[in-house]
């Protein structure tokens, strides 16, 4: 992510202060900058990629 450009996005062009930019979620973040487009649900192939990345281990 781009930290950067998005808090200063959230400051500057949303006027938002920085406790509530960074209580948002990256999810809230993009529909406030009308980015929700870019929201797509997670497909069979990615969470497969995830679940190979991070098995479920058991006795933790």
């Amino acid at each position: 992510m781009d930290w950067l450009n998005l808090l200063r996005a959230g400051l500057y062009g949303l006027h938002l202060r920085p406790a509530d930019f960074w209580a948002l979620t990256p999810a809230e973040l993009q529909i406030m900058l009308g980015l929700e487009a870019r929201l797509l649900p997670m497909g069979r192939a990615r969470l497969a990629e995830l679940e190979q990345a991070y098995p479920d281990t058991q006795g933790g």
